[in-house]
């Protein structure tokens, strides 16, 4: 396994390795002990498997808050997006800064984003499809988003903002300058 840091301490690419023969290829996505090695010990306990069918769908940016907080680690199964994290932590040197990166199922990258940071990503491909593994289990009352395209976060997503595919919650998140974060920098 293959891990990388990004500019967001705690944010990494781990990138498996693959083994292929004339039948296509194996990979080993997820290893607790082997991880654990290298002091990534999350203890998964739900799978998450997304559909979008046209490139330009935006989903995010999502976070659940205390005490469901999630870590997640994002690979792309099917087809190809962008898959962005930012920091929400009060007090962190990184706050309101923002990852991201391009998964693929060509590319086999996954994103390992610890709790504390905002999730979302956009779809480069129709019927592209995202895997996730989650630290904590889906708690609609700790649910929360904020704006993709807030002005305030300066993401880059690739595309027109405008074109976007977006759900209602989505169309209605919050601006990130009145988004009162539920996490606290540890240092």
């Amino acid at each position: 396994m293959q891990i990388d840091k990004t500019s967001l301490p705690g944010v990494l690419i781990l990138t498996p390795r693959r083994f292929g023969d004339a039948r296509g290829w194996f990979s080993e996505v997820w290893n607790r002990q082997t991880l654990a090695a290298h002091g990534i010990d999350i203890d998964f306990v739900q799978d998450n498997h997304s559909h979008s069918r046209a490139a330009g769908t935006v989903r995010g940016l999502h976070f659940q808050a205390p005490p469901h907080a999630q870590a997640k680690l994002v690979r792309c199964g099917r087809g190809r997006v962008f898959d962005v994290a930012v920091d929400i932590r009060k007090g962190s040197p990184a706050f309101g800064k923002w990852t991201g990166v391009e998964l693929s199922a060509e590319n086999g990258r996954q994103l390992l984003i610890p709790a504390g940071f905002l999730h979302g990503f956009v779809t480069r491909e129709p019927d592209s499809e995202l895997l996730y593994k989650c630290s904590d289990v889906y708690a609609p009352d700790c649910d929360g988003a904020v704006r993709f395209d807030d002005p305030d976060l300066g993401i880059d997503w690739g595309f027109d903002p405008a074109e976007a595919v977006l759900s209602d919650k989505d169309r209605a998140a919050p601006a990130f300058r009145n988004f009162a974060t539920p996490f606290v920098y540890g240092g």
